[in-house]
This record gives C-alpha cells, sequence and structure tokens, in this order.
C-alpha cells in the first residue's frame, strides 16, 4: 500500500482541504478548552529532516506531535548529510522502518519528490523552494477565523512570486477565493498556478484595491542572499504600509506575514505592528493545522 504525502496543496482535494481547517479549528478549540489530545497519535514517531534552518515550523510540529501523544526525532543536513553521505533512497527506506512519518523542510523540491518516492510512510512538505502547503493551511485558518468564511472574499499578495504564493493560488483557485498578486517582472510564480481566480500584475495598488486581506513576504529568502540586493533593487515599492492600506484596501482589511519580516522592506514597521494580533494568530495556527495534517496522514 502506497503512503499518503502531503507535498503540495494540489496533494488534497477541496474537501480534504475543508476537512483539514474544520480539524484544525477543533484542535484548536479543545487545546485551549484543556481537553486530553494525547491519545490521537499515541506512540506515533515524527522525523524530521531541517536542510532550512526554522523557527515555526520546527516548533510547530515538535510540540503538535507531543501534544498528540507521539514523538519528534529532530535531524539537521549536517547530521545525516542527506543525499551526500547517503542516498536519499537508502535514507527513506530506512527511516520507514523506524518512523510513522517525515517531515522535510529543503531548498529543492525534487528532493522532496525523491523521499517520497522511496518512502513507504508519509512524507510532509514543511517547506521548499517550489512550495509551502502547511503555511497556507495556517493562512486560511487564520483568514476564516476572522472573517468566518471564504465567500465573496479578495486577497491581495505584494511581493516575490515565491513557494508561499504559490501554494496560496492553489488553495485560492480549490475554495474560490480571488487572489491578485503584485511583484515585479520576472518574479511571476508561473503560469501552471493562475487559474480563474487569479491575477498577476506589476502595479500593487491595482492587486490591493478593495482587498480584504494583505498578505506579503520577506523579498529574499533563505538561499537567496547572493541576489538579495538585487532583489531589494528589484522589489523597492512592493511594500505594504500606511498609504497601501489607507488608500486601496478596505478599512476592514487584515495584514497577513508569514514571518520573519524585514521591517522597513517588505512592510513597515508601524504596519506589522499595528497587525501584529493577526500575524500572531497566523504564527500560532501554524500549530494547529500541522497537528491536523499529521492526524489527516496518520489517524
Amino acid at each position: 500500500m502506497n503512503a499518503r504525502h502531503f507535498l503540495s496543496i494540489n496533494d488534497v482535494s477541496k474537501e480534504e482541504l475543508l476537512h483539514l481547517l474544520d480539524l484544525s479549528a477543533q484542535l484548536k478549540a479543545d487545546l485551549y478548552a484543556g481537553k486530553d489530545q494525547s491519545h490521537l497519535l499515541k506512540n506515533k514517531s515524527l522525523g524530521m529532516i531541517f536542510e532550512k534552518p526554522s523557527l515555526r515550523t520546527r516548533i510547530s510540529f515538535e510540540v503538535g506531535i507531543k501534544q498528540l501523544g507521539g514523538n519528534a526525532v529532530v535531524l539537521n543536513s549536517s547530521e545525516i548529510q542527506m543525499g551526500h553521505r547517503e542516498s536519499r533512497m537508502d535514507i527513506a527506506r530506512v527511516m520507514s522502518r523506524y518512523l510513522n512519518a517525515i517531515m522535510i523542510r529543503t531548498f529543492g523540491h525534487e528532493q522532496l519528490e525523491e523521499t517520497a518516492k522511496y518512502a513507504s510512510i508519509p512524507v510532509i512538505n514543511g517547506l521548499s523552494d517550489l512550495e509551502h502547503p502547511c503555511q497556507t493551511l495556517a493562512d486560511l485558518l487564520t483568514i476564516k477565523e476572522h472573517y468566518g468564511s471564504f465567500e465573496g472574499l479578495k486577497l491581495a499578495y505584494i511581493g516575490d512570486g515565491n513557494n508561499t504564493v504559490r501554494s496560496l493560488m492553489l488553495a485560492c483557485a480549490k475554495l474560490g477565493i480571488k487572489i491578485h498578486l503584485a511583484c515585479p517582472l520576472g518574479y511571476e510564480p508561473g503560469k501552471e498556478y493562475e487559474s480563474q481566480f487569479s491575477t498577476v500584475s506589476h502595479g500593487i495598488g491595482e492587486a490591493a484595491q478593495d482587498a480584504d486581506v494583505i498578505y506579503t513576504d520577506v523579498w529574499s529568502s533563505m538561499g537567496q542572499e547572493k541576489e538579495a540586493m538585487k532583489r531589494k533593487n528589484d522589489f523597492a515599492g512592493y511594500q505594504v504600509n500606511k498609504t497601501l492600506m489607507e488608500e486601496f484596501a478596505k478599512k476592514s482589511a487584515i495584514v497577513l506575514h508569514c514571518l520573519p519580516a524585514h521591517r522597513g522592506e517588505e512592510i513597515t514597521a508601524e504596519a506589522l505592528e499595528k497587525h501584529e494580533s493577526t500575524i500572531l494568530n497566523q504564527a500560532e495556527n501554524r500549530l494547529h493545522t500541522q497537528k491536523a495534517v499529521l492526524l489527516h496522514l496518520l489517524g
């Protein structure tokens, strides 16, 4: 029997996506109510491989599996030297004998796919250069908590057509949410991520016009340090600030940022602090949605 993986938002149907969000909300409510969840994945083990540094991904998965009654084994790239000291094929096969699931945070999406090809247990994309599906679940949960539903909403994404927005675009296509991405020429996410619900342009005012949600991310992600100065020049003006919020977005609009944030670049300190509560809810929701993913794959 082949294992079920979560490498992309497209690995779940619309119904499964909605189920994951409902399950996340229930897990969050139960945790706040003090209900014991330690029986849900009792004695299950999650292996976590970090080829990229992490804060939210590591904490949310490690705390999440423990709250569900399981345990986590954390490995960094220097320890196992995946693909160098030992092939990904062999590592995936061996880890499948020890663990119940594997989460990988890596640079190349193809490395995730290779691991999933040989693993007989679920493999979860904790982040790759192509997609960030776990982040999208937390984003959607945050939006649903604030607005109650997705009906009639417009989401504006200001910045790079990166892994975060690619997963968001796939999710918006499934759920019928309008998403408008504003990015510099040459930084588009790729035609394969566009749908009837998405618009890609280069003007931030056009994207933010009457938006219910304004979302941004750093101009340069990990692994892009060498081109950081070029990106800083290319993305000048693609900033979430007081002017954008007051002149274009709806007065009731919320701001999302997947963090870490570079204040003064993609978002001003003023805008970030004004919307701190929603952004921190978004960060917290990584915990609840990771738990839902684990239950979906292992429960």
